[in-house]
C-alpha cells in the first residue's frame, strides 16, 4: 500500500485539517499517516482557541514516519509559524521527501487566523521552493502575490508567477469567483496551461475543502500519478464530496471525502 504523509492542524471538528487528509487519503487507497502541527478547538461555527505544537516533536513526528513506515508523498497545511514553516522545511529537505503538496492555510472557514502575517516571509523563503504542487485559493494567492486577483486571466498569470516562486506546479483554485456559474481552477506547471472546471454547487458546507483537495493530490502523486493526472481526480473527488457535503453543526458543514461509502 502506497504512504502519504499529511503536516497539518487537528480539527476537533473533524472537518479540516489532519482528520480530512486522513479520510481522504483513505478514500483513494492509500496508507494516511500525520504530524500535527497545531491542535485547534474548532466547530462549524469557529475557532475558538489554538495551541502550537512544539517544533521538537514536529520534527520527531515526521522522522518517525519517514524512517519507519516511509512516505511516497506528503502535503502541508496549517503551519501556523514562521518557526513550525522553518522547521518542516527543514525536515522535508532532510528527509528527501519531494513529491510535496503545499496549501497555504491561511484563514478558517469562519474567519480566524492559522498563519501569522509575519511568518509569510518564511513560507516563500524556504517551504515554497521545495513544492511540488502549491494550491491556494484566491485570497491565498492574493497575499503570497501582493495584489487582487478578479478575473480568470488575472488567475492565469497568478499561476505563472506562483511557478516562478520555486513550486513546479500552481494550482489557483476558483472556488472564491461567485461571479461565475463553474469553479474553475487555473492550472500551470511551466509548459501547460490547463483550466479545470465544474459546476458550482450552492452549498454553505465546504469546511475542509481546500484540506480535501490538496490531500487528493497528495494521494493521487503517492500512486504514481503525474501532476495533472493527480489533479484532474482531486477536482473531480472534491466536486463529489462538496455534492454530498453533510449538514452538520451551526456553521460551515464539512465536505464529505467518504461519499462513496456513505448509506
Amino acid at each position: 500500500m502506497k504512504r502519504a504523509l499529511t503536516v497539518a492542524g487537528s480539527d476537533s471538528g473533524g472537518g479540516a485539517g489532519i482528520q480530512a487528509d486522513l479520510k481522504t487519503f483513505a478514500a483513494f487507497g492509500v496508507h494516511g499517516t500525520s504530524a500535527i502541527t497545531a491542535i485547534t478547538a474548532q466547530n462549524t461555527v469557529a475557532v475558538t482557541d489554538i495551541h502550537e505544537v512544539p517544533v521538537r516533536v514536529i520534527r520527531a513526528q515526521i522522522a518517525a514516519v519517514v524512517e519507519d513506515i516511509g512516505v511516497q508523498a506528503a502535503k502541508t497545511g496549517m503551519l501556523a509559524s514562521a518557526e513550525i514553516i522553518e522547521a518542516v522545511s527543514a525536515a522535508i529537505r532532510e528527509h528527501g521527501i519531494e513529491k510535496l503538496v503545499v496549501d497555504p492555510v491561511m484563514v478558517a472557514k469562519g474567519g480566524a487566523r492559522l498563519l501569522h502575517s509575519d511568518a509569510i516571509a518564511s513560507l516563500y523563503r524556504y517551504l515554497l521552493p521545495l513544492a511540488m504542487i502549491v494550491t491556494p485559493n484566491i485570497p491565498e494567492a492574493e497575499v503570497l502575490l501582493g495584489r487582487k486577483l478578479k478575473t480568470l486571466g488575472e488567475r492565469r498569470q497568478a499561476a505563472r508567477d506562483l511557478v516562478a516562486l520555486g513550486p513546479r506546479v500552481a494550482v489557483v483554485k476558483g472556488g472564491h469567483d461567485s461571479t461565475d456559474a463553474s469553479a474553475i481552477d487555473v492550472y500551470w506547471d511551466g509548459k501547460d496551461l490547463v483550466e479545470l472546471k465544474a459546476c458550482r454547487i450552492d452549498t454553505k458546507n465546504t469546511h475542509g475543502s481546500c484540506c480535501t483537495f490538496s490531500a487528493a493530490i497528495t494521494a493521487g502523486l503517492a500512486r504514481g500519478e503525474t501532476p495533472l493526472q493527480a489533479v484532474r481526480a482531486a477536482k473531480a473527488f472534491i466536486t463529489a464530496a462538496i455534492a454530498h457535503s453533510l449538514e452538520i453543526g451551526r456553521g460551515h458543514g464539512p465536505v464529505n471525502p467518504i461519499f462513496d461509502r456513505a448509506s
